[in-house]
């Protein structure tokens, strides 16, 4: 069985998106910021079925996540931004069109029942309507050896960190202040001890991983 692990890129100043989140700015004001790094990068593109970019170290880390990841659990707010009834979201359909950049299935916790949507490229969006831990549950399922990711937003991860099903934490800092907007570490990261367990450094950004101590 893999881990269950958050990857995520993080503001120097803490927030892993700006403020005023909207469906026009997802990721609030300046949040697009926040993944510069990573867009030029050859694995980045390859998986969103592009050609060319930068190789190095900040490539394979990404390139070590996404060969390692067999499913993602995600709020609703980070697939489409929307709330309530799935008739009355503009976005019902998600952020990444017909061939979403995830290769693998994805279990969105949501309180509103629908059935699941099969995408180009390997990608099942499930809907999950009874929490936390039966998403967990069906995600580790879909993804037999390989690895869980808990892929956001913020109150996701820290509804799975204070459950303490979180084993691995990777964030991406920036080197950018973005002074306001969602933080990653709130209340729901109280009591949560970690340990360092690699630093990799490079001139756009520092990729810091840590274990989560049961």
């Amino acid at each position: 069985m893999g881990k269950v692990h958050v990857d995520i890129t993080m503001s120097l100043d803490g927030f892993v998106a700006g403020p005023n989140d909207s469906p026009e700015q997802p990721l609030g004001e300046g949040g697009e910021r926040l993944h510069e790094w990573a867009i030029d990068l050859a694995s980045w593109r390859e998986r969103h079925g592009l050609e060319g970019g930068e190789t190095g170290p900040d490539s394979e880390v990404v390139e070590e996540t996404i060969r390692g990841t067999g499913a993602t659990v995600m709020g609703r707010r980070m697939f489409s931004g929307g709330e309530g009834a799935w008739e009355d979201d503009p976005n019902a359909d998600g952020w990444w069109g017909d061939d979403p950049p995830f290769r693998h299935p994805v279990f969105i916790l949501t309180h509103h029942p629908r059935e699941a949507v099969t995408k180009q490229g390997g990608t099942t969006f499930t809907f999950v309507t009874d929490g936390v831990e039966s998403a967990l549950e069906q995600a580790r399922a879909a993804a037999g050896d390989k690895d869980v990711a808990i892929a956001g937003g913020a109150n996701t991860i820290q509804q799975f960190l204070s459950a303490g099903l979180i084993d691995e934490l990777q964030i991406h800092i920036a080197p950018i202040l973005l002074g306001g907007g969602t933080r990653l570490f709130d209340q729901g990261a109280a009591n949560v001890t970690l340990e360092t367990t690699r630093v990799i450094e490079s001139p756009r950004v520092t990729h810091l991983k840590y274990r989560v101590v049961k």
